[in-house]
């Protein structure tokens, strides 16, 4: 199992259109393949950074997950409205494995 931590390095003063665009991924991303863990917004500290977060079974698992997010109507709205408000500046992915802690 492999955990993708997106960081977003978002505007600040969009935080309220990344997280409709957080919710919306609440959705599309579970019902196409991953096990969304969570997005999590800016609350303290640094307000342009936000992270999403979810489990997949292996990278040739992730390739086809996002052929089907792109094709689900939601994924291709959200993606839309992401490029409509522009309020994401940057979008970094990192894959991490487990190696200690709960089904390490």
């Amino acid at each position: 199992m492999l955990t993708c931590i997106i960081r977003y390095q978002i505007d600040p003063t969009q935080k309220a259109a990344f997280e409709t665009y957080a919710r919306n991924w609440n959705t599309a991303i579970p019902r196409n393949g991953a096990q969304l863990l969570g997005y999590f917004a800016p609350h303290e500290g640094s307000s342009t950074l936000a992270y999403g977060i979810y489990n997949i079974e292996n990278l040739a698992a992730y390739e086809a997950y996002r052929a089907r997010l792109a094709e689900d109507p939601l994924g291709r709205e959200n993606y839309a409205f992401a490029q409509q408000h522009r309020f994401l500046q940057r979008e970094d992915r990192t894959f991490l494995k487990r190696v200690t802690g709960e089904n390490a």
